[in-house]
């Protein structure tokens, strides 16, 4: 077996990569993390430099890839979605640099999934620890201040917690199909004060004159993407936030992903006025971006969640992920869920400060979700009630 460290994908065959197991996340696919490379968003310029940790192993004379972690040298925190800005602020008031750091993950993208990547026919445990291994090593040989693996599942957390990783655990909210015959049926098992709040958030965006349309597959055209970016740029002016994504990227998307791409968009009379993007899977939907030109009362909720919800019913996806964060999703049908990282750092002294900080953050954490549990939106006695 030999490691290679890969700068850009278009080195590897989408074939080669695709093969390797990646739960059938659509964020993992080489179509996915090449086109965010091939469009720019990302590169050593907007500070997440690909590092992609790759192993091959001899076969008939031909090198064949068993395993990689998609890996990015940053420069920085943002796009991460899980918060290191005070320990980068503490090595900063020692005097010393947090960065550049080494992050295994998907950029821009809060949605757990393998980081491990290995092919089916190989022996997983072995290869995890090759590549754990061999991703220490890449970051004592770069001198990097840390290595962090982000949205991990929970295994493989603890797995690289047995590697010597500090444990890290956030939340997240999402929903779950328990077999809905319709968008009725799943208001049935909520409380009456929430399915009545539902109904009437649904009711103004109707009455507001509201036509809502769902894209996917060759239904999506340029007009579209083009309008969907101007809605990004919206969200993202608004909130003074960073513009990751170009409008190339959504474009190459669509083109290069129409199976996994849905875009759900809002017309009001001629004019499109709000959209959002999911990446969905066989089982599940990833809601990502959201966007509008115009105000309306409940439109995000209708367009982000309540589409999104009737969608997964249709299509019988078991998840929804409508994102990070977000108090507001518990009345709405999602239900509070741990997510999972797992950091290294180099200094031992700041790794013991670090660990301490994480031991008082996970029982915040896991206390705060049982009070969560404790304001369940569904029924009691509902099954509907409870995550998994």
């Amino acid at each position: 077996m030999r490691f290679a460290v890969i700068d850009t994908l278009s080195g590897i065959p989408a074939a080669d990569w695709n093969r390797l197991q990646t739960g059938g996340n659509p964020f993992l696919r080489h179509e996915f993390l090449a086109t965010l490379e091939r469009t720019g968003c990302t590169s050593r310029e907007t500070g997440w430099h690909p590092q992609h940790l790759a192993v091959y192993t001899d076969s008939g004379g031909k090198p064949r890839l068993i395993g990689a972690v998609p890996l990015y040298l940053k420069s920085h925190s943002y796009g991460e979605y899980v918060f290191d800005w005070a320990w980068a602020n503490a090595y900063a008031q020692a005097g010393l640099n947090y960065y550049p750091k080494l992050v295994a993950g998907v950029p821009f993208t809060p949605v757990t999934g393998p980081r491990l990547l290995i092919a089916a026919d190989q022996d997983r445990a072995s290869i995890a620890r090759l590549l754990i291994d061999g991703a220490l090593e890449l970051a004592r040989e770069q001198r990097v201040s840390s290595l962090h693996w982000l949205f991990t599942p929970e295994a493989d957390a603890g797995l690289l917690e047995r590697h010597g990783h500090l444990r890290r655990v956030g939340y997240q909210f999402h929903w779950r199909n328990r077999g809905y015959a319709d968008f009725d049926d799943f208001l049935a098992s909520l409380s009456s004060l929430k399915r009545k709040k539902i109904r009437r958030e649904r009711r103004y965006v109707h009455e507001a004159g509201i036509r809502m349309t769902v894209l996917t597959g060759d239904a999506l055209a340029p007009a579209h993407w083009d309008r969907f970016y101007q809605f990004y740029r919206s969200t993202v002016d608004e909130h003074g936030a960073i513009p990751y994504l170009s409008r190339e990227f959504f474009h190459t998307l669509g083109a290069r992903m129409p199976e996994s791409t849905v875009l759900i968009l809002a017309q009001a009379g001629k004019q499109t006025v709000a959209g959002a993007l999911y990446l969905r899977s066989e089982d599940s939907l990833y809601g990502r971006y959201w966007g509008s030109v115009q105000a309306y009362h409940s439109l995000h909720f209708e367009t982000c969640y309540y589409q999104a919800i009737e969608y997964c019913i249709k299509s019988g996806l078991r998840r929804f992920e409508a994102g990070a964060q977000g108090e507001h999703k518990l009345s709405r049908g999602f239900l509070p869920t741990a997510t999972f990282s797992a950091h290294w750092l180099s200094r031992p002294e700041f790794s013991h400060a670090v660990s301490q900080f994480l031991e008082r953050e996970r029982n915040g954490v896991e206390f705060y979700l049982d009070e969560l549990h404790g304001h369940s939106p569904y029924r009691r006695g509902s099954n509907a009630g409870v995550s998994t």
